[in-house]
């Protein structure tokens, strides 16, 4: 039995449907999504052609047809889809009183094709989601299809009221043009078909969908009910096999079916009042649009902006950190001596000390070179000057003669003025004062100057109030900082350095 021609057609079809989607998704997003499935149908057939008496009733002598089909689906878009539909059914037709031209018989005619085998390769489209979106009817895919494929059918016409057998497709003259399948003993031919339908789908769960399916089939023939309008004598075959073509339009069959669907596919879940959360497995793209899936972005409103930033607001920060009352370079919140003197020179932790004890202490009791303990100390300036008093002279010898025993400590000169001009002029002032510090330190013989650093700021950090000349003179200063080498250079978060 030569099949050679319905396999050919059969791969053809396979491979334009197996390429038109290679993987799971056929879309940009994170999530995958399921896309194939099977349907089955079930129905009724109808023919439509030169023996049919009535097109929407049955005619005299014939019987109610059917058939079943199978389609396997890809789907590529929420809109479009493809799949590979076969038709396995029984048709029949009959006609009153036709007359041939040739002959001028007239007769009572049946014709009858018992087994007709379709494959086609079909396009579907979505309507209901092309017109209205996804988010009306989501529930129902009403789908409009067409395709292209091939027909093999066997046909036999008898007469009507004697029952005689007048004429069959079981010969070659049949298929001379279009192509044979030896089938049951008989001679199937071969033609082409376009089928154009409408299915309606109801989705029931995450598995299955249940429909209806209508479709009518274009055959590209006059020979489906072996009668050319009526330039057809049945008796000697004339006018069939030879393709005389009258008046008539082209044969067509079609079908109305229930249909069912099951869908392919891993963890496969539904949508909910319309909600869709990709954790919970995977959707079918007949069903649900990948942009669903994906989270819309959260546009918190004033409210919740707001108790959003109260929530992961920090904890207050304790206002002694920016505030030292005696102005010794310390921090009110770690200055354990809140209250000494003006000009006072201090450890890191506030407290007043003798610098000349602390130095002779140093030399008696031979500390270790790589101890460095921070101290603080402020040298003041007259108004609008640069100079250096006496005073402050011994306290920088003092200060280097420490850092020259100790080389692991270093300096940082921060000069300040007060307000009584503009910015620009105090900014420059207090780079004065700072800079005849560091000349007076480097002349007293600092041995190391690369451990000397210094940084002005203005009337940008007052110790007080520029109000009073008490303020005024506390704030026309340069701050002396002796630290370990292994701080950071700085304590201040801006301003110049040199």
């Amino acid at each position: 039995m030569n099949k050679k021609n319905l396999y050919i057609s059969l791969i053809l079809s396979a491979l334009c449907f197996s390429s038109a989607s290679a993987q799971n998704r056929s879309y940009e997003g994170p999530n995958k999504m399921n896309t194939w499935s099977i349907t089955g149908y079930g129905g009724i057939t109808r023919f439509f052609g030169d023996l049919k008496q009535y097109d929407f009733k049955r005619g005299p002598g014939e019987s109610l047809t059917g058939g079943f089909g199978l389609s396997l689906n890809k789907q590529l878009t929420p809109i479009f889809g493809t799949q590979i539909t076969a038709w396995n059914g029984w048709l029949q037709g009959s006609k009153l009183g036709y007359q041939s031209q040739i002959t001028g018989d007239v007769r009572d005619l049946r014709f009858e094709s018992p087994s007709f085998v379709q494959v086609t390769l079909d396009g579907t489209m979505n309507i209901n989601r092309l017109l209205f979106g996804q988010d009306k009817l989501r529930r129902w895919k009403f789908d409009a299809r067409g395709g292209f494929g091939i027909i093999y059918y066997h046909t036999e016409v008898f007469d009507l009221n004697s029952g005689a057998l007048l004429l069959s497709s079981n010969t070659e003259g049949s298929s001379k043009t279009a192509g044979t399948w030896e089938r049951n003993g008989s001679i199937y031919t071969r033609e082409w078909v376009v089928p154009l339908g409408m299915d309606i789908h109801y989705e029931v769960s995450p598995r299955i969908d249940l429909g209806l399916s209508f479709a009518i089939n274009h055959v590209l023939t006059e020979k489906l009910d072996l009668t050319a309008s009526s330039l057809t004598n049945h008796a000697t075959s004339t006018g069939i096999f030879t393709f005389i073509k009258g008046d008539s339009e082209l044969d067509k069959w079609g079908y109305g079916a229930i249909a069912l669907t099951y869908k392919l596919g891993k963890n496969a879940v539904m949508s909910k009042d319309g909600k869709y959360d990709a954790s919970s497995g995977r959707y079918h793209l007949r069903w649900a649009d990948p942009k669903s899936l994906i989270p819309l972005p959260y546009n918190p409103t004033m409210d919740d902006a707001d108790s959003i930033a109260k929530a992961n607001m920090p904890k207050p920060v304790d206002p002694r950190l920016y505030t030292d009352s005696d102005g010794d370079g310390v921090a009110d919140l770690f200055d354990k001596e809140p209250n000494t003197p003006a000009g006072s020179v201090v450890s890191g932790g506030g407290v007043a000390m003798d610098i000349d004890k602390y130095i002779m202490d140093a030399i008696k009791n031979n500390l270790p070179k790589d101890e460095c303990e921070a101290l603080f100390s402020n040298i003041e300036f007259d108004t609008d000057k640069a100079t250096i008093r006496n005073a402050s002279e011994e306290t920088l010898r003092k200060v280097v003669e420490l850092l020259n025993m100790r080389p692991n400590c270093r300096i940082v000169l921060v000069g300040h003025a007060d307000a009584r001009a503009s910015y620009g002029y105090n900014m420059n002032l207090s780079r004065r004062r700072v800079e005849s510090a560091k000349r007076f330190i480097l002349r007293a013989g600092l041995s190391d100057p690369s451990r000397l650093l210094v940084e002005y700021f203005g009337e940008y950090r007052p110790l007080a109030e520029n109000t009073t000349p008490e303020g005024l003179q506390a704030n026309r200063r340069v701050e002396i900082k002796i630290m370990p080498n292994n701080t950071l250079r700085s304590t201040y978060p801006a301003g110049f350095r040199r």
